[in-house]
């Protein structure tokens, strides 16, 4: 026999609703527990006393900020925990009754029909590599905000384009001794110069990121091959391994690509068949990062007789830049997911040949023999 518990999990509070059959007594009622250590201790004590019954104990709950630690502990207490993929899960979030009783009354339900879309929850190693990078963009962000108000200062001067080069300390402090120079800036120059202090210390901060993340990742296997691939650098690596984790997850290389957000959207009823944009499903990092992947392959100098490449150069007289781009990122999801699937570095040569773009009819045949 089994009990099934449905747990609303909010910040402060879990609402806890229990399911079990006719043959449970009593387990329908709905208790709340406050997400403090003594308010878990009695949650766990509720799981406890099932399980000494004799009774599995199943568990759904919802994916917020702090699922992961509930899900650690009710794990400690052997239970089962399921955490719900709410993208999939719209009964909870087009509900007219929303209130935490029902919420909790209804995943409990779904829970004993085995009908709740599972989110994948990846381990303490790849959390802390989100959270950094999360953190370094951030900063990367902030520093950008901070040269665009330099900048608009600047302009609002009349100082010359020359002075406005702030990507290194030796072109700010160029900047700075100009505004020094004139009595009349003198207010000017303080702001400037607390502005450079604020965009020094930031940039020291992304660099103590950047080495906690070198250390974090010098031996792992995916960061290092996806390396090999010409045009990748450190950052996009971080990214791709951070919100990929187990490659093998992903049964098929557009399975991946589909976790990325990078297929289009379609909608096939009866004999209409409709093709959209991209569903953008999949984390934006992961999205953006092959993109950045795409650009850096295509700054590089030898990559541009790369059949990908020239698919890129044909798609965009035709389609645009933009959906060029996107294909070209599709397709470098694929090529990774071969890559970290079969436990192999990039090979630049297969890359090489002629790209043959196909007419309608040589698609539809090749769409038939596929």
């Amino acid at each position: 026999m089994t009990v099934f518990m449905g747990a609303d999990l909010h910040k402060t509070q879990i609402t806890v609703h229990v399911r079990g059959g006719d043959k449970i007594e009593s387990l329908s009622e709905i208790k709340k527990y406050p997400t403090t250590p003594s308010g878990y201790a009695k949650f766990l004590a509720r799981i406890a006393g099932y399980k000494s019954a004799g009774y599995d104990v199943k568990v759904g709950v919802e994916s917020t900020g702090n699922t992961r630690f509930f899900k650690n502990q009710v794990e400690k207490a052997g239970a089962e925990v399921t955490v719900i993929n709410t993208l999939k899960f719209k009964v909870i979030n087009e509900s007219t009754k929303k209130t935490d009783k029902h919420d909790a009354s209804t995943i409990s339900e779904f829970l004993e029909k085995d009908m709740l879309p599972e989110s994948y929850v990846c381990n303490q190693e790849t959390e802390n590599l989100r959270r950094l990078l999360k953190s370094r963009e951030r900063l990367v962000h902030s520093i950008v905000g901070q040269k665009n108000e330099v900048h608009a200062l600047l302009v609002s001067m009349g100082l010359s384009d020359e002075l406005r080069s702030l990507q290194s300390k030796k072109g700010r402090q160029k900047v700075l001794d100009t505004l020094l120079s004139h009595s009349d800036l003198v207010l000017e120059a303080q702001s400037v110069k607390l502005m450079f202090q604020i965009i020094d210390q930031m940039t020291e901060s992304v660099k103590t990121i950047e080495k906690q993340l070198t250390e974090l990742t010098k031996d792992d296997e995916m960061v290092n091959r996806l390396m090999t691939i010409r045009g990748c650098g450190k950052i996009t690596a971080w990214i791709i391994r951070a919100y990929t984790e187990d490659i093998g997850r992903f049964a098929s290389a557009k399975k991946y690509a589909a976790f990325c957000g990078l297929v289009p959207w379609v909608q096939d009823s009866n004999e209409t068949i409709h093709h959209g944009k991209i569903t953008k499903r999949g984390p934006q990092e992961l999205r953006t990062a092959f993109v950045q992947l795409v650009l850096g392959i295509r700054r590089c100098k030898d990559t541009s007789e790369w059949r990908i490449m020239q698919r890129l150069d044909y798609m965009k007289k035709n389609k645009g830049s933009g959906k060029s781009i996107i294909a070209a990122a599709r397709k470098m999801a694929e090529i990774t997911w071969a890559l970290l699937t079969e436990k192999q570095d990039f090979d630049s040569k297969k890359m090489q040949g002629k790209y043959k773009p196909m007419n309608l009819v040589e698609q539809a045949l090749a769409a038939i023999n596929k």
